[in-house]
């Protein structure tokens, strides 16, 4: 099931490393995306999961309500910022975190019979193949799932937190974030390697299934259905609890922390996460009702 998850989920975790030729086909819904609002007498947090990546031209998210809220909104906080000026201090940080010395190969990371798909994905990436084998697994995994995106046509840029951010700064409005670029890949640096494995066996599989998969993902985001949303990602991370805690459960309860601080002070702000964190049991604002905050659906 992990397998699954890096092939359809990650990019609904809106994690830094998923960068990104045949599109997904993607039907419009009369639904929208999932929108929420956690409310008293002088501050207002909206919750909006997001999609991290999507097909080019693809705006059929917006809605005059959801615009509405990003109009109301003073200010807008993400997962994490990206500084795509100067794209050299993530991968600074990329490289310190995800080589070492004295790893396995990394042909020996997946089962014999995987390898002549894993040397294929390598080879797609024109990255030196040495460079492989001082990668951590958890790196290796994310540097070939790039490739794996690029192929089904979809784009960070065209991202809902890209999207959002532009229109923020535009506006004067500032942005901010809930994780550092490095908190957020220290989670993967952390995870136990057989964890990491099913990661890389996952970047390498089917990419016709991925399109399906992905695709499915994608619908069940657009149409608002965050029930399919929460069962995907339970069912994915089940069979791995350190996943589980890494990706979903402690982040998810230092982002309720986080609200649950900002709504001590007046005013708006519009908090944009992947849509896997506001959905399914664990979600942010399970924490938050649990903490007595009354969160209202909008849409």
């Amino acid at each position: 099931m992990l397998r699954k998850l890096i092939r359809r989920g990650l990019a609904a975790l809106g994690l830094v490393t998923v960068a990104a030729s045949g599109t997904p086909a993607i039907a419009r819904s009369s639904n929208a995306p999932a929108l929420w609002e956690v409310k008293d007498k002088d501050t207002t947090v909206y919750l909006f999961g997001t999609i991290h990546l999507l097909p080019k031209d693809q705006s059929a998210w917006r809605t005059p309500k959801f615009d509405k809220a990003v109009q109301n909104s003073q200010t807008l906080v993400l997962e994490t910022l990206i500084d795509t000026a100067n794209p050299q201090q993530l991968g600074s940080i990329m490289a310190a975190l995800g080589y070492s010395s004295g790893l396995p190969p990394i042909a020996d990371r997946v089962p014999a019979a995987k390898r002549p798909q894993l040397e294929a994905a390598i080879a797609k990436t024109q990255i030196p193949r040495a460079m492989f084998d001082r990668m951590e697994t958890w790196a290796a995994s994310f540097t070939l799932l790039g490739v794996q995106f690029q192929m089904l046509g979809v784009e960070g840029e065209q991202g809902v937190e890209a999207v959002l951010r532009k229109s923020f700064a535009a506006a004067g409005k500032p942005v901010g974030e809930l994780e550092t670029n490095r908190e957020q890949l220290s989670y993967f640096d952390r995870l136990p390697e057989e964890a990491q494995r099913n990661l890389l066996e996952g970047s390498i599989e089917n990419p016709e299934a991925m399109r399906s998969q992905f695709a499915q993902m994608l619908q069940a985001w657009l149409s608002g259905d965050v029930k399919s949303i929460g069962n995907s990602f339970n069912k994915d991370l089940e069979g791995s609890p350190e996943l589980k805690a890494a990706l979903l459960t402690r982040r998810n309860y230092n982002w309720s922390q986080w609200i649950e601080r900002r709504m001590t002070q007046p005013g708006t702000v519009m908090v944009a996460v992947g849509a896997g964190h506001l959905a399914g049991d664990g979600s942010v604002q399970q924490y938050l009702q649990s903490r007595g905050y009354k969160v209202k659906r909008l849409q």
